[in-house]
């Protein structure tokens, strides 16, 4: 499985670069993963669930590390999810943004038959990709993952992200907005 996806974040390059680099922060956004245990710079060992609340686990080797641009990234050893990816981050066009690319490439367990089970089970790769994307720009953007007030406490079966629910703008929000 192939997935890509992208989004512009209101930050600095150095600033979103960093935050992905701490691996121990991620599963903060990433639905899937539930923890990972960063060995040293380079390795770490990732555990993640899976449809019928199987977990899957493999050790993670950082094969790039360019410093505020890119992050590229394969499993090593005997994985349960065979994988490689990168992340990019590049200049926003206002010049203000950050333009964060992420390419996953890996082996759904049970090949077709098991990315035909995920999807009927609402486990859509790509949208959960857009959806990490969506709660890692919320939480650099706004400190928290927020979601309205017709969900708030996420999706029961997964149980995922438990939040508050979304507000209105305070009026010197308002007029910080409009001075922008």
């Amino acid at each position: 499985m192939e997935l890509t996806a992208t989004t512009t974040i209101r930050k600095p390059r150095s600033e979103i670069y960093a935050h992905w680099r701490r691996l121990d922060t991620l599963p903060a956004f990433m639905a899937h993963v539930e923890e990972i245990h960063v060995r040293d710079d380079r390795t770490s060992h990732w555990r993640a669930t899976a449809p019928f609340d199987r977990t899957v686990a493999w050790d993670a080797e950082i094969t790039e590390d360019v410093p505020n641009e890119r992050i590229a990234w394969r499993s090593v050893g005997d994985a349960d999810v065979p994988n490689t990816g990168n992340v990019v981050f590049s200049p926003g066009p206002d010049g203000q943004s950050t333009e964060v690319h992420v390419q996953l490439s890996y082996d759904i367990p049970g090949g077709e038959l098991g990315r035909a089970v995920a999807r009927y089970f609402g486990e859509e790769p790509h949208q959960q990709l857009d959806d990490d994307l969506r709660r890692l720009k919320q939480v650099l953007e706004t400190g928290e993952i927020v979601r309205s007030d017709g969900a708030p406490w996420g999706k029961h079966a997964r149980r995922e992200f438990p939040q508050r629910p979304a507000q209105p703008m305070s009026a010197e929000e308002l007029r910080k907005g409009a001075g922008s």
